[in-house]
């Protein structure tokens, strides 16, 4: 039975050759089709790398073809609205609404078990209040910075040029220019994709990728050039990311083009693997000492760290060495272990780090401890697409947040799960001619922007009922969340 296929393919070849020659006329289509399946059938069972297919030869083939589209199976024909993984149903489909100004309310109540252990919800007030009119608007700049930056709350998270095609790049610029917030770069470097209006937030990694010598180590006089320009409104070094803590970023060679290869300054066509550590510095100290040269180099411009929080007693070194030395970071931006990216290992994904709760909850209470909550701006990432989401990071000490995956949806991200193929069915993480002219750059880069300004409106409502005038007036007592015996804590109570 393994080889009925097979064996059917061979009959209908000898039984077609039996009418061909008393003299009926068989199609040329018929022909080829049959002599496929043989010849096919033949390569499977000669073939030693895959057992399916020489144990089932042909009939084999469905198996992979099956297993090729199962993502989409899943997705359209499985999944419910609420247990889609990593983003669901419902969350998706309230960024895509937004980015269209579509029809945004839910028909016929939740669909959320409101009873299941984890889920959470904000105290409303019975007496709501008047939101301040610059609510979204929070300036980052220590006393040490000469140059200070008014940031909209609600950003785009780092995402290199590379990992994203350039129109992918130009959409999400351009979005930020018309909604008035800023675009991180990533570590891939600035690209002239990224000069399309919005502000930027260059992010340095390991790989020092724009100003780096040809030895790979940093190059001072490379990042000056780029850092006094006029899109560049902060400065933010990459020390680890939620998706892949403790390990270097990935770009895969197949999406290292000439172009890619002169804004990094790698390789054409090899796997660019930044260092899963800095060579400009070593210790807390030396962290520091980095920044404040940025800051100089950069003409006073803000200068921040990114991390995902790891050995907590690592970062209260850093916090102590902000006291000694006297060296304020700008900002700190905390990367939650749910961060996204392209191009991770399993492992890295799902095991190292520290989830953005968790996180977020112990740099701003390390931060307030040491008296710098006026100086340093808390930035959150990790996994933020609605109103609720930024909600929650303010109460858990967040000033900004920056939301990816989010971004990626409004340009028309399907979740796909093909970002590290180079085969984006959408033009959004790959840098195929033919896949990247699906994506309209002004038509989403509107899309952008509205995803934005209708997310902040959500905010807006939010404080209003919740009776706060602004995000600063939100703390670890304004949410709840159900416990496994079914009763509920504040966060106070969970990350006191």
């Amino acid at each position: 039975m393994r080889h009925v296929f097979y064996f059917l393919s061979f009959l209908v070849f000898g039984i077609l050759a039996t009418f061909q020659y008393i003299g009926w006329m068989v199609p040329i289509w018929l022909w080829f089709l049959v002599g496929s399946l043989f010849a096919r059938g033949l390569l499977d069972i000669f073939q030693y790398q895959q057992a399916v297919k020489r144990n089932f030869p042909v009939i084999g083939h469905f198996r992979y073809i099956l297993e090729a589209i199962r993502p989409e199976i899943q997705q359209y024909f499985i999944e419910s609205n609420t247990d889609g993984a990593p983003i669901d149903r419902n969350d998706r489909s309230v960024v895509y609404q937004r980015s269209k100004k579509a029809l945004q309310v839910l028909p016929f109540g939740t669909q959320e078990n409101l009873y299941k252990e984890g889920n959470e919800w904000v105290c409303h007030s019975m007496f709501t209040s008047k939101v301040d009119k610059k609510f979204d608007r929070v300036w980052v700049g220590s006393q040490q910075c000469e140059k200070p930056y008014e940031a909209s709350i609600f950003n785009i998270s780092a995402m290199s040029y590379g990992s994203l095609s350039r129109v992918a790049v130009q959409a999400l610029n351009k979005g930020a220019s018309l909604g008035g917030f800023y675009h991180n770069t990533g570590e891939g470097g600035i690209s002239d994709h990224h000069l399309q209006g919005g502000d930027l937030v260059w992010q340095i990694g390991t790989g020092y990728f724009g100003c780096r010598t040809l030895e790979g180590d940093f190059d001072p006089q490379s990042f000056q050039e780029k850092a006094i320009r006029d899109e560049v409104k902060m400065i933010e070094v990459k020390i680890s990311q939620g998706a892949k803590p403790g390990k270097g970023g990935l770009l895969p060679g197949d999406k290292v083009n000439e172009e890619i290869s002169k804004v990094r300054g790698v390789r054409i066509g090899q796997d660019v693997v930044s260092p899963s550590f800095h060579h400009a510095f070593s210790d807390a100290p030396g962290l520091l000492r980095f920044l404040k040269e940025l800051r100089e180099l950069s003409g006073g411009k803000p200068v921040g760290f990114k991390l995902c929080v790891g050995r907590q007693d690592e970062f209260l070194q850093i916090v102590k060495s902000i006291e000694k030395t006297g060296i304020l970071p700008d900002f700190i931006t905390v990367d939650g272990a749910e961060g996204g990216t392209g191009a991770a290992p399993l492992e890295f994904s799902n095991a190292v780090g520290m989830p953005l709760k968790d996180g977020l909850s112990f740099v701003r209470k390390s931060i307030d401890q040491a008296g710098l909550t006026d100086e340093t701006k808390i930035i959150a990432a990790g996994k933020v697409l609605t109103g609720f989401h930024m909600i929650r990071s303010f109460a858990l000490g967040a000033d900004i947040v920056n939301s990816a995956r989010g971004m990626m949806l409004s340009l028309g991200c399907i979740q796909a799960l093909r970002c590290h193929t180079n085969h984006c069915p959408v033009g959004i993480t790959t840098n195929q001619e033919s896949l990247m002219g699906g994506l309209h750059v002004p038509s989403k880069a509107q899309r952008v922007a509205n995803y934005h300004e209708e997310t902040i409106k959500v905010v807006e409502s939010l404080l209003s009922a919740m009776g706060k005038s602004s995000p600063r007036d939100l703390g670890l007592e304004d949410v709840l969340q159900r416990q496994g015996d079914g009763t509920f804590k504040t966060f106070a109570e969970i990350y006191a």
